[in-house]
């Protein structure tokens, strides 16, 4: 373009600003508005944030098997109506005529003692345990019922001494004696009274369902699970309770974690079950007294405290058992007055007399 043309422009473009001043001006205003805008927007608007799924999972809560335990020998049982089945002691007879006796290996806890004249004679409680055949079954003695009473269990039995029948009859216990039901009892044929009578727990149990015996509540001793020693100290015991006729001893078996129990020098045998097996063995040292009820009869101190020595697990352990009263439970307790748990199983306890009675071990 020439230079007079580029003259001739500028008026021309002067008059086209000035004739569109107003336009351009609030076009220039929108512009700045516009801008303005955008630079609030870019430096207020806030910067979009990561946005972080985070999965939640539901916790489940494990279902957790409850276990049941039965109060008299601390073995697991189906549910908890198992653990208030009714107990039932029974009186059974050891002289060698008895012998061997039926019942004894399927059982839960045994008292031993000196019944008359030396002859001891087993308390045989059952709760689970459900023997077909059970005897011979014989009277009762005073000390038996003050070990049974807090078992809250019923008992059988053929008669007894009088204190305790006197006893048993008071209303306080659960007499199933075979005097008042003898349909519950029969007597053998292949042996000679008095060793003859037996009883089945489908008799018994009949017969405490009857009278509604039907479920039983007590405390019974604290028990844990058992553990063979690795340094055993009484792999062999022998009770001396009286004679050689009715001594007792023991070889421990560690692979069973079990006691096998001989009678008299040979294997004490359950007649239908095999030799007797117990988990526990207590020698509990008791004292002794001649009372005359009806006749001479053996006594034992059953209230207070004494020594005892329980056998588990291989080991052998000093303790003191306590019973407070007629109704307390027996409690075994360490030198340092703790008690002492004992293993699961069938427990077996002897009464030795302080006066000429003994337990040793090796």
């Amino acid at each position: 373009m020439e230079e007079s043309e580029k003259l001739k422009l500028v008026p021309r473009v002067k008059r086209w600003l000035q004739k569109h001043r107003k336009s351009l001006l609030i076009a220039f205003c929108a512009l700045v508005i516009c801008i303005a805008g955008v630079t609030t927007y870019v430096l207020l608007y806030p910067k979009p944030q990561k946005v972080t799924v985070v999965k939640v999972t539901q916790k489940t809560t494990p279902n957790v098997i409850k276990k049941y335990y039965s109060p008299l020998t601390g073995k697991e049982v189906a549910d908890e109506a198992a653990t208030k089945q009714a107990v039932t002691a029974i009186m059974i007879e050891n002289s060698p005529d008895a012998r061997p006796q039926s019942g004894l290996k399927d059982s839960g806890v045994v008292f031993e003692a000196i019944a008359e004249g030396g002859i001891t004679r087993f308390l045989v409680l059952y709760q689970q345990e459900k023997p077909q055949l059970i005897g011979p079954v014989r009277s009762v003695r005073m000390y038996y019922v003050d070990w049974l009473a807090a078992f809250n269990a019923s008992v059988a039995h053929i008669g007894g001494s009088a204190a305790a029948l006197a006893e048993v009859r008071n209303g306080s216990y659960r007499d199933i004696d075979q005097f008042f039901n003898a349909g519950s009892y029969w007597r053998a044929t292949d042996r000679y009274a008095p060793h003859n009578v037996y009883t089945s727990f489908e008799k018994l149990d009949a017969l405490n369902n009857a009278k509604g015996y039907t479920s039983s509540t007590f405390t019974g001793f604290t028990r844990t699970d058992g553990k063979a020693s690795d340094k055993p100290t009484a792999t062999g015991i022998n009770v001396s309770i009286s004679s050689s006729l009715y001594n007792s001893s023991y070889v421990y078996d560690k692979t069973t974690n079990t006691y096998v129990r001989s009678l008299a020098g040979g294997p004490h045998n359950d007649r239908e079950a095999g030799q007797i097996t117990p988990s526990v063995v207590i020698a509990m040292r008791v004292n002794e007294i001649t009372t005359m009820e009806d006749g001479y009869r053996q006594n034992i101190s059953t209230i207070g405290t004494g020594k005892a020595t329980i056998f588990q697990n291989g080991l052998a352990i000093n303790a003191t058992w306590h019973k407070a009263s007629k109704t307390d439970q027996i409690t075994f307790t360490d030198d340092s007055d703790k008690d002492i748990p004992l293993v699961r199983g069938q427990t077996w306890i002897s009464a030795v007399p302080n006066d000429g009675g003994d337990v040793t071990w090796q």
